[in-house]
């Protein structure tokens, strides 16, 4: 699940990423593995890119119940 959500926010599938961040969660990655890998891609995959990962993330970590995270980077 990791490398398919590291796929996802590398090649900017906004639209398939809640999904995929969803499911990666309920099969036991962590809040912070997401958060490192995010924050991890964003020196390859750039910024803005990972910036829109950081608000997709955030909207599925409340939906699923986790603290709100404040900073990614």
């Amino acid at each position: 699940m990791r490398r398919i959500s590291a796929t996802l926010v590398a090649l900017y599938r906004t639209n398939e990423l809640p999904f995929h961040l969803k499911r990666a969660l309920d099969n036991g990655v962590s809040r912070d593995e997401l958060i490192e890998l995010i924050t991890h891609l964003a020196f390859y995959a750039g910024w803005p890119t990972a910036n829109s990962a950081v608000t997709i993330a955030r909207r599925v970590l409340r939906k699923m119940g986790f603290d709100p995270v404040e900073r990614f980077f």
